[in-house]
């Protein structure tokens, strides 16, 4: 059929469906015989069935006339069972036949053998010497009469050493019960032709999975003849069968179980763990992978892949283990420990010691660590998928801003990530419909106590987590990429905020604005804070952007620094830990007005940060200091030299309304 033919065929027999699906009494024998219409247009096999059932069971419960769907989903399912079961009636009634079709000429040469030998001869030679099978005829006492040459090629035998030679001896032990009965239903009528999975003897002793058919032939009176029997060699299958299988368990490029049989061997494992010891899980990723296929290819990576296969199957084969290649970079491993098993951190140290060590790959040298996440003596009633999951999750957190780090999973911890992912996902929702807003809060000159600035934060209140700051909330869209449409809309909003009060003479202060990692490197940040200006009519010496100090080494954020500088924008660090690193960034080009102190040295009141801070100030820099909740802290950093603060001690992020009710004197 050509594809508008079959197109047609298919759509009626679609309607035919849908129309016993609006039946009364459901119709199984119709649906059958729509599924055996449906073989014989030729589409045999599995792979059409299960094309078949996959359209019908998404398409019909999506079909207006099938609504609502829990009315019809229990008689779609029995209409696509019915179908694959006629599909596959059919389908198994296609190759009996063309199996009987054989055996019938077969037969019927070996009946005209009995009228005319010549024309037997004749027959004999056309239809069974020719046949890649193996036909033995057999008479009724069991012996070989005869045998055409393949039987020779699967057993080994030449045909000579065949006559007069019983079936049964050449049946492997345990296999002989079964024949014998078969061969004497044959012989009593009961049944026409057996076909069975049999084992038969080679010449040299090894045991020959085959496939056996016989039949009995008899005579013009219908008087017993001889057996026919017909061997396929199944021996070829099975290793093609067993390979494929292996393959579809194993992954192709390491040789390595692949995921899909990790997870079943985990469960076993799980189910048979000892309860001293248990099972130590790893999940483990190659760091820096993908720069070194991006500056060596992909043929150098697969080949460092191979090698760090290797390099683990050697590690570990004196423990009890099982080595997988989960995809891409990553690696998977589960022990089952004993008293002799070491430390997870000895394990790790060795892994990455030895992968640390050079190896040349296409004349390159290369070395790598890993990183990983593991989990150590789970519940033994634990799903693997769960498991699995939750040293995913570990790597995760091993991963973030490290290399070659390890971690074990705790279960308190795994419960807050999931928590955050819940918040996380749940962001835009929540922005969507109004739930986050912007607050404001003053930056203060200490000096003076004057109200120099404002701060723009994010604010998120949520009943059943209460109220999320300006960080946690950056962090949850730093880690699914919201930060980016959110940062703008943050600068929009606070950019529009402060020409209001400008325009209205309540506030006249720079807005200043903190960005994450994410953002200062964005590629489009100047592009979206010209936008910002644009769009709100806000000066540029009107906004101040602030960089985490820890983004600044990277170019794209310390070239975005750089512009927005030349614009007009009032630039600052944030998190700025007075460490050498940290001056380094004061020597260099970037055009930086302000720094804001590490939180974590806001609390300390060192000696050797105020030494520290003039050194700032020389450089033509101001300070500013973040987290101030006492007025205590505020006089000793105001003696340390800092220009500005802001915290709860000078007033918590408010609405706009009532962050100018603050600033009013009372």
């Amino acid at each position: 059929m050509g594809r508008d033919a079959l197109d047609e065929e298919l759509s009626s027999r679609l309607d035919v469906l849908c129309a016993m699906l609006h039946e009364k009494e459901f119709p199984a024998a119709a649906a059958e015989q729509a599924g055996a219409e449906l073989a014989e247009l030729g589409y045999l096999g599995h792979r059409g069935l299960r094309c078949t059932a996959e359209v019908l069971g998404k398409g019909l419960p999506a079909l207006p006339e099938f609504q609502p769907v829990e009315r019809y989903a229990e008689r779609v399912a029995l209409v696509i069972g019915a179908l694959g079961s006629g599909f596959s009636a059919a389908n198994t009634e296609s190759v009996l036949t063309q199996q009987e079709s054989m055996q019938r000429s077969l037969l019927k040469a070996v009946r005209d053998a009995n009228w005319n030998l010549k024309e037997s001869e004749a027959r004999f030679n056309e239809v069974v010497t020719s046949s890649t099978n193996g036909v033995l005829i057999v008479d009724l006492e069991g012996r070989l009469l005869s045998t055409n040459a393949a039987v020779g090629d699967i057993l080994g035998y030449s045909q000579e050493d065949l006559v007069g030679v019983p079936l049964l001896d050449l049946i492997a032990p345990g296999f002989t019960d079964v024949l014998r009965e078969a061969m004497a239903e044959l012989v009593a009528g009961s049944v026409e032709r057996i076909r069975q999975s049999q084992r038969m003897l080679r010449k040299d002793g090894e045991a020959a999975r085959l496939s056996l058919t016989a039949s009995l032939l008899r005579g013009a009176d219908d008087e017993l003849g001889y057996f026919v029997v017909v061997i396929e060699d199944g021996t070829e299958l099975a290793l093609l069968q067993n390979e494929l299988k292996r393959q579809s368990l194993h992954d192709a490029l390491t040789g390595l179980p692949n995921r899909q049989f990790f997870s079943t061997q985990l469960e076993i494992a799980l189910r048979q763990a000892g309860p001293e010891h248990g099972i130590t899980i790893f999940h483990l990723d190659v760091d820096a992978f993908g720069m070194i296929c991006d500056s060596f290819g992909g043929r150098v990576g697969e080949r460092l892949l191979q090698h760090v296969a290797q390099r683990l199957k050697a590690l570990l084969a004196g423990e009890k283990a099982m080595i997988a290649r989960f995809g891409g970079d990553e690696f998977g491993v589960f022990l089952e420990n004993t008293a002799d098993t070491p430390a997870i951190g000895v394990i790790m140290k060795s892994i990455n010691d030895e992968l640390l060590e050079p190896t040349f790959v296409d004349g390159h040298g290369l070395a790598v660590s890993v990183s990983a996440g593991v989990v150590h003596r789970p519940d033994t009633d634990a799903e693997p998928a769960d498991v699995l999951r939750a040293a995913e999750r570990a790597l995760r957190r091993a991963k973030t801003g490290r290399r070659g780090q390890w971690e074990l999973f705790h279960a308190g911890q795994d419960a807050e990530d999931r928590r955050d992912d819940a918040l996380a996902v749940e962001m835009p929702a929540a922005w969507e419909n109004g739930e986050i807003s912007v607050r404001y809060r003053p930056v203060v000159e200490l000096a003076g106590g004057a109200v120099s600035g404002v701060e723009a934060a994010l604010h998120w209140d949520r009943p059943d987590f209460g109220v999320l700051d300006h960080d946690r909330c950056a962090g949850l869209a730093e880690a699914t990429g919201l930060v980016l449409p959110l940062g703008e809309w943050l600068l929009r909003v606070a950019g529009g905020q402060s020409v209001w009060w400008r325009q209205r003479g309540h506030f006249d202060r720079a807005v200043a604005v903190r960005l994450t990692a994410h953002q200062s490197a964005d590629a489009d940040l100047v592009s979206r804070v010209v936008r910002v200006l644009d769009q709100t009519g806000l000066a540029p010496d009107q906004l101040m952007i602030s960089m985490p100090g820890g983004v600044l080494p990277m170019a794209d954020a310390a070239d975005n620094l750089t512009v927005l500088a030349r614009l007009g924008v009032l630039t600052a660090i944030d998190d700025f830990g007075l460490g050498p690193l940290d001056f380094g960034q004061l020597a260099s080009e970037l055009p930086v007005q302000a720094v804001r102190v590490a939180r974590g040295l806001v609390a300390t009141r060192s000696p050797y940060v105020a030494a520290l801070l003039p050194l700032v100030r020389e450089r033509g820099v101001a300070v500013a200091v973040d987290g101030i909740s006492s007025a205590e802290q505020a006089q000793w950093w105001r003696a340390a030299g800092a220009d500005f603060a802001t915290g709860d001690h000078f007033g918590v992020p408010r609405p706009p309304g009532e962050f100018l009710e603050e600033l009013e004197p009372r």
